[in-house]
């Protein structure tokens, strides 16, 4: 078992997308799937790069016709990442795929049901080395096991659905195989997971199909796929959103980085959420230095603070951060008070100083500015809003003595 963040991870084999590792203690990945024709192989190139930009390392393009399995062909050579194929009903579509080159295959055990075209398709993977994703749907389970398990989906019935194509697979002799049991409800989905993971040491793929669109298809995502993260299980995850597929990489990435599961790619931007003390718009100027850092690979931790009285203390772990105070900016670096800029100029402030810091270090960004200056002008604000606003401006004392009433 590998321990990552505290969170002790599932033994599992591992096997290779390409030359993506999956499994086995291997950093868990994120995926996402492309929404364009996949014949239009411009078009969904051009979306794969942007996948990959914002974090996806493997990508997934449907393969429904025979024109998806040419433009594969012309796909795969140029793509920045692996390449898994999306087989619905049609094996042969699956042959098509394995000719054009793709790195992976997901098969949905309730669409391609004769066992004579499953073995096929994991023969020809077989020897050509390429994994297979069992990927089984809550909404599209085979009518046997549905009517078997009361006319419902249960965890059981997909666990099941799974552990039949695994012997479908075991026929040819082939155990290049991921698997995922996705449903829309989050209860069902964590549980065959976790069924799943007590009977197999295959590596698994999380996800909370038809999730829904942001804010609360982010939300059912991050509580399925979290949950079963904590626990150790699933070796790479996909959030199915109603939305452009760069969200779901940009959701991926975020949330294995927010559990310590991968290193932090860009910038972590943490952010006070206001209060009667607060000189500034927080919720505007967070989202104004999101949007500056969006596209710049920093992994540094940016704090936004309303008030330069609590902001810096409060804040002081992370890398970077700026306080609002008397209608200026007062930025700090790891706690220390580095440089005072007017209100309208902190975003750009944050961006210019974690660039620095981020080529040269935090000391060496320090060693360029009169940091005790910088200090003083701090306090100078901070003595300023303590006179005009008090010690208590957000009237904690009377809460207190209307929770003393209760307690005392």
């Amino acid at each position: 078992m590998e321990v990552e963040a505290g969170i002790e991870r599932r033994a599992t084999r591992q096997l290779m997308v390409g030359d993506v590792p999956v499994g086995g203690g291997a950093p868990i990945t994120v995926q996402s799937m492309t929404v364009t024709r996949t014949a239009d192989h411009e078009a969904t190139l051009q979306q794969i790069y942007d996948l990959a930009m914002a974090g996806a390392d493997i990508v997934r393009c449907t393969c429904n016709e025979p024109e998806a399995a040419e433009g594969l062909a012309r796909i795969v050579p140029r793509s920045p990442v692996p390449i898994v194929a999306d087989i619905h009903h049609q094996y042969r579509m699956a042959l098509a795929a394995l000719e054009a080159g793709v790195h992976c295959l997901r098969l949905n055990p309730g669409n391609i049901r004769r066992p004579d075209h499953i073995r096929a398709v994991a023969t020809e993977a077989r020897d050509r080395g390429v994994p297979i994703r069992i990927g089984v749907n809550g909404g599209s389970l085979h009518p046997d096991l549905y009517e078997k398990y009361g006319g419902r989906v249960t965890p059981e019935a997909m666990v099941e659905s799974a552990l039949d194509e695994v012997s479908y697979f075991a026929d040819v002799d082939f155990d290049l195989i991921k698997i995922s049991v996705k449903a829309s409800s989050v209860p069902l989905m964590v549980e065959a997971y976790r069924q799943l993971a007590e009977v197999t040491d295959f590596p698994l793929h999380l996800g909370v199909t038809e999730a829904g669109p942001p804010p609360v298809g982010l939300i059912k995502s991050s509580a399925g796929i979290g949950a079963l993260l904590a626990q150790g299980i699933g070796d790479t995850i996909r959030y199915s959103l109603t939305a452009d597929p760069v969200e779901e990489a940009r959701a991926g990435r975020a949330l294995l980085e927010a559990m310590g599961l991968r290193e932090r790619r860009n910038v972590d931007l943490i952010a006070c959420p206001s209060c009667g003390r607060a000189e500034i718009d927080v919720v505007t100027v967070a989202e104004e230095a999101m949007a500056a850092f969006a596209d710049r690979e920093i992994p540094l931790q940016v704090a936004v603070m309303g008030c330069v009285v609590n902001g810096p203390g409060e804040a002081r772990d992370a890398d970077l951060g700026i306080a609002a105070g008397n209608r200026r900016g007062h930025l700090f670096v790891k706690g220390r008070n580095a440089a005072v800029v007017h209100e309208d100029e902190m975003v750009d402030a944050l961006v210019e100083w974690a660039e620095l810091i981020h080529e040269e270090g935090a000391e060496a960004a320090l060693a360029r500015v009169d940091t005790e200056k910088a200090r003083r002008e701090a306090e100078k604000d901070r003595d300023r809003l303590l006179v005009e606003q008090g010690v208590d401006v957000n009237d904690t004392g009377t809460r207190i003595e209307l929770i003393r009433r209760h307690t005392d």
